[in-house]
């Protein structure tokens, strides 16, 4: 593999320029009826914006600990690879006491508020809405991202041989998210372009962040993430797998 690309945002860049226009993320919630689909350029775009929020106006540096307290999301997905654009370190439901900011669905805001620093808030309405009313003492990612840069360039190069990632007590470089990412993509049932994983599992465990994220993104194929999986029946599953050209599914 290109030393370029050890990292989860490099390989991003990479796919935008090898397909921009095809899928990359395709999210379901299956509480709400929520269905998004992201292209590579889509995606990339919000990645670009929000590594744009987390640098300027968040002032997150190469080495600092972000506190990521979202589920299985899209957008979840985009903070992953911004962290990853601006080298900062994505510790997945890390203790916001301990963390330089955090960033917060609506379930876990009284937790967040044990963040020392910047706080960020998310609705996870769908379409990326705000909240009707801002929680207090947060910054609403849907009110501020619109207006950042659709470019993003660090500040300072990102080491790939830094920590990257924190999930489940595990903490990896760039380069082993990268590696372990390429790794499991076979096992996954991903061979390459084309390639479509349904996953539905949890974003707590490096297996949920590789069948949801990592592994489709290095093998250059595409996800459907599903939110709340459990209620649907076999036959709506069948039915999902069908319609979205599923080559296979982590559950």
């Amino acid at each position: 593999m290109n030393a370029a690309h050890r990292t989860s945002a490099a390989l991003l860049q990479a796919a935008l320029v090898a397909d921009p226009g095809r899928p990359l993320v395709t999210f379901y919630d299956d509480a709400t009826g929520e269905r998004v689909e992201l292209s590579v350029a889509t995606f990339a775009n919000w990645v670009a914006k929000t590594a744009n929020l987390l640098q300027g106006e968040l002032n997150a540096e190469p080495g600092d600990r972000v506190a990521v307290l979202l589920p299985a999301h899209w957008q979840t997905a985009v903070w992953l690879l911004a962290c990853s654009s601006v080298g900062v370190v994505a510790e997945v439901g890390g203790d916001p006491a301990a963390a330089d900011a955090v960033v917060s669905g609506p379930d876990t805001l009284d937790a967040a508020r044990a963040c020392p620093g910047e706080r960020v808030a998310l609705a996870l309405r769908p379409l990326g809405g705000r909240f009707p009313q801002p929680p207090e003492g947060f910054v609403d990612f849907a009110v501020e991202v619109p207006s950042q840069g659709d470019r993003f360039v660090p500040f300072s190069p990102v080491d790939p041989q830094e920590p990257a990632l924190v999930v489940a007590g595990a903490r990896w470089t760039g380069a082993d998210v990268v590696d372990k990412a390429v790794a499991d993509a076979p096992g996954l049932g991903l061979t390459g372009p084309g390639s479509r994983l349904l996953s539905g599992l949890a974003f707590d465990t490096w297996e949920g962040l590789s069948a949801g994220l990592f592994a489709p993104l290095a093998a250059g194929g595409s996800v459907v993430l599903c939110r709340n999986l459990d209620r649907l029946d076999d036959e709506a599953l069948a039915k999902r797998v069908e319609s979205e050209r599923v080559t296979a599914v982590a559950r």
